[in-house]
């Protein structure tokens, strides 16, 4: 007879199989986890609820803050893109992802006891219906009508409870909504004052004249002249009065940029704090820099995924070895490779010359790189052809085509053996100007005005006798 094992969560409580096919956290229609209950912080947000929302959060409530971090995603497009630029992983793992955002996250797992213990299903729950523990800030707790205020400890094995280290101190405040409030907040004060300016600019200012002998009731039919042409852009007035239309020609043209600027510039905030960088979320940056820039955002992702590999770990892969096959000394490790965004072009060329040179490389890494999967047994693959001998023609042009390349090698290197003195009255200007400009636009903008102070004669000159001594040697190969 098989002996019964006691297995024990990473808290040191035992594991109550019975309970794992039950759904724990089910949400209702009334009770502390209603399904359907609305709630609104974004709405009427000001500088003094906003530090509220946040100190109560501190002080280990944050149903208020995690309210208003949905929100965010939903209301500001920006916000809610770049979030969901930095996780890029499909299903379950994406709600598990939601701690980004918010702090934390809990994916409850049903499980279903049949030949062997396998998950049923994952089940997202909301964050507001948990807080963090009293004592550590850390460890997640479910509010339950046995506790509904420090709620109740979760049960083991029963939970995916991501916590990701975004930033030192407790979790609560790394989350990533926090970081972007006060930029949501400024932003949407913005917005509302841009639309309020539009309202107002947006079309022409209505003057309307009466003259010395006009009486109340013909000024009060003049005002509602002029109200109707801003509904119906159309109206009756007397013979004796004047309708001018006054377009904002002037100063105040220039207030609706400003609104547009503080609004870009607020996204580009959000942008850093969410992705470490902003030429893969904003416009205006050149490919070079997008890269470099992606790159950035790649360690972040990488950073992710580590974490929550080690999180899956510990609340998935081991539960389910353990329920299986017992406590082992050595677990199986779940992986969460990211795809490779790096230059396949530059990989292949980089192979093409160094394997003939003896380096050895497993293919399934390449394989990796490429995002080629392993072919099925059976499968039609492609495969090289090997060259056909070469004829005894063949190899006399291949022994002049050697020839040739010594020759332009040669040519090449003596070109190449004072190139700094050839470039330097090229590049000085531009080393000048990347030295004297305060910013990046301004750079862009003076290199416009340096041709007329690059000199290329000595290199022009170099460039050319180097190519009428390449076309002399190969004519008199040709030959």
């Amino acid at each position: 007879m098989k002996e019964k094992v006691t297995l024990y969560g990473p808290d040191g409580r035992p594991v109550r199989t019975g309970q794992l096919t039950r759904e724990r956290a089910r949400p209702s229609h009334v009770g502390l986890r209603r399904s359907w209950r609305y709630e609104t912080i974004a709405s009427g947000l000001t500088p003094e609820r906003l530090a509220s929302v946040l100190r109560e959060a501190d002080e280990g409530n944050p149903r208020d803050f995690l309210t208003l971090a949905e929100e965010m995603e939903e209301r500001d497009l920006h916000y809610g893109s770049v979030l969901a630029t930095r996780p890029q992983f499909p299903d379950m793992v994406v709600d598990t992802l939601d701690a980004l955002g918010k702090g934390y996250a809990a994916i409850e797992i049903v499980w279903r006891h049949g030949e062997r213990w396998e998950p049923e299903r994952y089940e997202w729950r909301d964050p507001r219906w948990f807080v963090p523990d009293r004592d550590d800030g850390r460890t997640l707790r479910l509010y339950d009508e046995a506790d509904p205020v420090l709620g109740v400890p979760l049960e083991p094995y029963k939970w995916i409870a991501f916590v990701p280290k975004i930033k030192s101190g407790l979790p609560i405040r790394g989350g990533l909504a926090r970081l972007a409030a006060i930029a949501y907040l400024c932003k949407a004060y913005s917005i509302t004052d841009w639309v309020r300016y539009s309202e107002i600019f947006g079309q022409p200012f209505r003057l309307g004249k009466y003259g010395q002998e006009a009486t109340e009731e013909d000024i009060g039919k003049l005002l509602a002249a002029l109200a109707n042409l801003g509904t119906d852009a159309a109206a009756a007035i007397p013979e004796s009065m004047e309708v001018e239309f006054k377009s904002d020609s002037g100063g105040s043209s220039g207030g609706g940029l400003t609104y547009e600027r503080l609004c870009l510039y607020l996204d580009r905030q959000v942008s850093k704090g969410v992705l470490g960088q902003t030429m893969t979320a904003d416009e205006g940056s050149s490919r070079a820099q997008a890269q470099v820039h992606d790159d950035v955002r790649r360690e972040i992702t990488e950073s992710d995924t580590r974490q929550l590999a080690a999180c899956l770990n510990r609340d998935l892969v081991k539960p389910f070895i353990d329920l299986n096959y017992g406590p082992q000394k050595v677990y199986p490790r779940l992986t969460l490779p990211l795809p490779n965004s790096g230059n396949i072009q530059a990989l292949t060329s980089a192979l093409q010359r160094l394997v003939p040179l003896g380096l050895k490389v497993e293919a399934s890494v390449v394989r990796d790189r490429l995002g080629v999967p392993e072919p099925a047994d059976g499968a039609e693959v492609l495969e090289s052809r090997a060259p056909a001998a070469p004829s005894r023609g063949m190899n006399r042009a291949l022994n002049r085509a050697d020839a040739v390349t010594d020759a332009l090698d040669e040519i090449e290197a003596e070109a190449l053996s004072d190139w700094e003195a050839q470039v330097d009255p090229i590049v000085e200007p531009v080393r000048k100007l990347a030295a004297a400009s305060n910013s990046f636009e301004e750079f862009s903008e003076g290199l416009a005005a340096l041709m007329d102070r690059m000199d290329s004669t000595e290199l022009v000159r170099r460039l050319a006798v180097a190519a009428f001594r390449a076309r002399g040697r190969g004519d008199a190969t040709d030959a």
